[in-house]
């Protein structure tokens, strides 16, 4: 079992916060699992017995609507914890969290992450301020939904997926999404991220191959996300 306290995926959240006693409790105590491409790490409406920290690989954070349709509300990738808000505030998870590719994580108990948020000032302090982080991500979110159009809003996310998971050794963006993935981080129809993909790729702005996307005028899809 890898020592938590030489892992370097711990510096990327809270968990680096930790006294090296309290690595080493995790270290005894955490299972790594594996997870393939489409695997659930859990569903909304679980009760949680723990966290996840991704070791590596990418996931997509998604909430179930009246209607039955998905809603990607954000991606999390390697490094970040999953499931501290529930654990924190003792409640079961509001979202279900899926691997976008194979991908493996650390489950670490319960009882360790609450004993560390109690007695860890400093812990505490970091966690919380990641909360908050994510709260204003999502109001941020929320307000485009509302005030942007379906243009603006996937020109802002290929800039997210720019800026978040940067390009390949080709150029194209390191991560690839389904069109149906695509207009669920939008909040829009299929057809219509479609259309609007053929667009940026007829004037120039990207390059599609299947479901990998190159940006190729940066400054064009910065002033699309603003209105220009």
């Amino acid at each position: 079992m890898p020592d938590c306290n030489n892992c370097i995926v711990k510096e990327l959240n809270s968990l680096n916060k930790l006294g090296t006693d309290e690595l080493r409790q995790i270290t005894d105590q955490k299972k790594t699992l594996s997870f393939k491409k489409g695997d659930t790490i859990f569903e909304e409406g679980t009760k949680l017995k723990g966290i996840f920290c991704l070791r590596n690989g990418k996931c997509k954070v998604t909430k179930l609507a009246p209607n039955g349709n998905e809603q990607i509300v954000r991606f999390i990738q390697k490094g970040e914890m999953i499931g501290h808000r529930s654990i924190i505030s003792d409640t079961s998870a509001h979202l279900t969290v899926t691997a976008l590719e194979d991908m493996e994580a650390c489950f670490i108990p319960k009882s360790i992450i609450n004993k560390s948020f109690s007695e860890n000032k400093d812990f505490t302090y970091d966690i919380t301020r990641s909360i908050c982080a994510d709260l204003d991500n999502a109001n941020l979110s929320i307000a485009n939904l509302a005030q942007k159009t379906v243009k603006e809003r996937l020109a802002d996310s290929l800039l997210f997926f720019l800026k978040t998971f940067g390009v390949d050794q080709d150029g194209f963006l390191n991560i690839k999404l389904s069109r149906e993935e695509i207009a669920n981080s939008i909040g829009t129809a299929t057809e219509s991220s479609i259309r609007i993909l053929s667009g940026f790729k007829k004037d120039g702005i990207i390059e599609v191959k299947g479901k990998k996307i190159k940006i190729i005028d940066k400054e064009k899809l910065e002033h699309i996300s603003i209105g220009y």
